[in-house]
């Protein structure tokens, strides 16, 4: 009976020390004699001490920052891009028996693929379809870490660092465009002007006293004005109805009339 109790002791040390705690976020990659045996699910396993060995990993979704790369693009323009990729591993087995070091894996294939995929464009195209750039580096990142049990689910293009001269010219290429802009917008303003004044003449012409009125009312809007000088608009068929004489007589007036007003 004595001999009993340690091995009792012995046995119940084993025993607790072969109880292994997987979390809900893990998964658990049990070898034995050193090959794969299985994947052990949240919560407590057991695993033999000796014959057996199991490895965590990490299923939950990763954010990581790629570093800024030098890269050029298709029309020889160097610039530095850097990304964040958004991943998962959906197989445990895979990413740790198909490939070493996943995590610096995905990382190095992240930044070759971002390189490859900006020198295939030009640089309009990589400033203003950065969304497609992006999807199509999240498909090729996908499909070749596939075999290694990993899901890559979103790539994001966080920063496009372009030379100070290459700066410059964007910003003077910009602001031509506005300019251009405000030119054509001024001319159809023009435009649409010219039309409404022409629209305005044709009806005032066709209809009778139209014109009369029209200078009643610019002489209305006359009299509330402060200045000393007032000139008045006479339609040309009261002048021609006094004679030629008479129309140098009166402007002869009006002339002396405007002098006195401004002494």
């Amino acid at each position: 009976m004595e001999f009993l109790i340690p091995i009792i002791v012995f046995a119940v040390i084993i025993l607790l020390s072969s109880i292994k705690q997987i979390n809900e976020y893990e998964r658990g990659v049990l070898f034995q004699l050193g090959k794969f045996k299985k994947v052990l699910n949240p919560g407590w396993n057991l695993v033999l001490p000796i014959f057996q060995s199991f490895y965590k990993v990490d299923v939950r979704t990763k954010a990581v920052d790629v570093p800024e790369q030098d890269a050029i693009t298709k029309d020889n323009v160097s610039i530095r891009i850097n990304a964040v990729i958004y991943y998962k591993v959906f197989d445990a087995a895979k990413a740790l028996i198909a490939v070493q070091n996943y995590q610096y894996a995905v990382g190095q294939l992240a930044q070759t693929t971002m390189r490859n995929a900006v020198g295939a464009i030009s640089l309009d195209e990589l400033l203003s379809e950065r969304d497609k750039i992006s999807t199509e580096i999240c498909k090729i990142i996908d499909e070749a870490t596939d075999p290694w049990g990993i899901k890559v689910e979103n790539v994001e293009l966080k920063d496009i660092k372009l030379p100070e001269e290459m700066q410059r010219v964007i910003a003077k290429v910009a602001e031509a465009e506005r300019e251009k802009m405000a030119v054509i917008t001024k001319s159809r303003g023009e435009v649409e002007s010219a039309e409404n004044l022409a629209k305005a003449a044709e009806t005032m012409a066709s209809t009778p006293g139209a014109l009369h009125l029209r200078t009643l009312a610019t002489l209305n809007d006359l009299s509330s004005d402060q200045s000393n000088t007032i000139i008045f608009a006479i339609p040309i068929e009261v002048l021609n109805a006094f004679g030629q004489g008479n129309i140098q007589n009166v402007a002869k007036k009006i002339t002396s009339i405007t002098k006195k007003d401004e002494e």
